[in-house]
């Protein structure tokens, strides 16, 4: 039997009701769980994928100019790079279409944007001076 605490005189509907809003209770907290495991092997992905991309195109625009990076520290600088981009990316858009849906999301500042956006392009310029 379900204690309600000082009120024993409680009829048998009421119990019934806070028995189904614990039972009801738990399927939306086992389904919120699974959101936030789907939400985080989102993230992973996108980290991966995006991230393969980025480095692609970044090592493409390097080959144009004729700088090899690869295999230096100007190598994992590049890498470094490409996470605040792809946080500001993950932050500012791709967040909004995921699986877990929360009052609480909000896209990063201007100034955050920017300071981070510029910390990226200055890695990515300083990176080949480390061969």
């Amino acid at each position: 039997m379900l204690y309600l605490g000082k009120y024993p005189s409680c009829n048998v509907h009421s119990r019934l009701l806070i028995a189904a809003f614990f039972t009801d209770y738990r399927k939306k907290a086992g389904e919120m769980m699974l959101r936030v495991i789907l939400e985080l092997f989102r993230i992973i992905t996108i980290i991966f994928v995006i991230g393969m991309i980025m480095g692609l195109i970044i090592h493409s625009i390097y080959a144009i100019f004729g700088i090899t990076v690869e295999n230096t520290t100007g190598g994992w600088i590049v890498g470094m790079a490409i996470f605040p981009l792809l946080y500001v990316l993950y932050k500012n858009r791709l967040q909004f279409s995921g699986f877990y849906k929360n009052g609480k999301q909000v896209k990063l500042s201007n100034r955050t944007t920017t300071i981070l956006l510029c910390s990226s392009v200055l890695m990515l310029t300083v990176a080949p001076l480390f061969r």
